[in-house]
Order: structure tokens, then C-alpha cells, then sequence
């Protein structure tokens, strides 16, 4: 689904205010928000933070898709990890950025000034409440990521990849049945430890097997969502069928 998003409509139209770091805050606590907020967008390619870099600002992704990468001494670098609409980007607390965060589309950034927003946490609980329920959701992606890169086989990584994009890209007001991949298939390789052909091979046998249809090699329809969830590997619970 793609949302025609204008700064000067302000938070009330914004197509991640029922998810994002403010979800919880009230009309009085959106007040004070608004005087730290600002925009910035970011161009597929563009670097959006370093590791390393000294933390200035705070920020939710409104728009776009950005990747969480390390490189290593040597010059390789893995990708772990991806922020898709309503992701945070730093952690109250602390001063330097842990990652290297990258625009994979383009990107548009709602940030908060550093320090009026970390004194916010400290003055508004629902705001506090809810930096605590995002740094443990962000914990419990890790350790699905851990099962998805440790015992997941390739058709499980592919169809927990596509089902991560579909569950994100619908909102409660809109409807999407169609879909966007937001990485090339080398990109999807990295980012999920397999070869780019064996990408292309579980994406064909899911469109052979009637699950999914490209129109292009981007676009998407979940022809049944049942069976991709069900190529996942997870039980109805959320858990690893075992």
C-alpha cells in the first residue's frame, strides 16, 4: 500500500500514529512532541547514521525501508536486520548509535531532538510506557531472528521474510492487498544467509504452489495467506512447530 504522506497534516493523519513511539500518548503529551519533532528524508542508497556516530536525535521510520548493518575489520559487512514504517531508531540512555542504519528505499524519518525527548521519557509515562514495550519487542525479534537464522529451513526463512513485509504493511484503516518487496533478491540473500538462486527458487515454487503472484519482480499478491503462514514453520501461537 502506498500513503500520500504531507508534514503539514500533522500527527493525526500520520499512517504510523497507531503503532509508532507516540501510539499511547494523549493530545496534551502530542503537544509537547510536536515542539521537539521534525522531518528528514533519506534517498535509496544514502547513509542515514553511522556506527558510532554520537546520538542527536531519536527518530521513527514513517516511510521506506532502511537496514541495520556492522561491517567487520576485513571489510565484510552483514545485514541484521531491517526497520520497516513505525521502527525506532536509538535508545534513551545511550549516546553513540550501535549500527550502521542505510535507506533501502527512500526514506522519511519523523526524528526528536535528543535531549527535550529523553527528558520527555522521563516526564511522560505513556511515552515511557511505551519506549519499554518497543525495546522488548525489538528483544523478541532478535530471538526470532536467532530461530530464523539457526533452524529455519530456506522455504521457512522465504516465507517468514514475506510474511514480516505483509503483516507490516497493513494498517487497521487501509486496505493492501498488494505488496512491495522492499530488498533485491541479492539483498534478501544477505539478509538472510542464503544464496540469491536459492532465493529465486523457494520465491518461484511459492508462485507455482499458488501462495503468492509477482506482476513485476517487486510487486506482490498474497493469494493465501493461511498457506504462507503456514510455510513459515511457526505453530498458530507464534511458536516453532516442532
Amino acid at each position: 500500500m502506498t500513503f500520500v504522506f504531507n508534514e503539514r497534516d500533522g500527527c493525526g493523519k500520520c499512517p504510523i500514529r497507531h503503532r509508532a513511539i507516540c501510539a499511547r500518548c494523549d493530545d496534551e503529551e502530542m503537544e509537547l512532541l510536536e515542539k521537539t519533532k521534525s522531518y528528514v528524508t533519506f534517498e535509496a542508497g544514502q547513509t542515514i547514521v553511522w556506527r558510532g556516530d554520537t546520538l542527536k536525535y531519536f527518530s521513527s521510520v514513517v516511510l521506506g525501508i532502511a537496514s541495520l548493518s556492522r561491517t567487520l575489520e576485513d571489510g565484510r559487512t552483514q545485514m541484521v536486520g531491517l526497520l520497516l514504517p513505525s521502527d525506532f531508531i536509538g535508545r534513551p540512555g545511550r549516546e553513540t548509535v550501535d549500527f550502521d542504519v542505510t535507506a533501502v528505499t527512500d526514506v522519511t524519518l519523523c526524528r526528536f531532538e535528543r535531549k527535550p525527548f529523553e527528558r520527555l521519557v522521563e516526564d511522560l509515562p505513556h511515552l515511557s510506557h511505551r519506549v519499554m514495550e518497543m525495546a522488548l519487542d525489538e528483544l523478541s525479534a532478535a530471538r526470532e531472528w536467532m530461530v530464523l537464522l539457526g533452524r529455519k529451513t530456506a522455504r521457512e526463512k522465504i516465507a517468514t521474510f514475506i510474511e514480516m513485509i505483509v503483516r507490516r504493511d497493513t494498517v487497521p484503516t487501509h486496505d493492501a492487498p498488494r505488496h512491495v518487496l522492499p530488498l533485491t533478491r541479492e539483498e534478501i540473500a544477505n539478509f538472510l544467509g542464503l544464496t540469491i538462486e536459492t532465493v529465486s527458487r523457494q520465491l518461484s515454487l511459492m508462485k507455482k504452489d499458488g501462495i503468492i503472484t509477482f506482476s513485476d519482480r517487486r510487486s506482490f499478491v498474497i493469494n493465501d495467506l493461511a498457506a504462507l503462514q503456514d510455510a513459515t514453520g511457526d505453530d498458530a501461537d507464534g511458536g516453532v512447530i516442532i
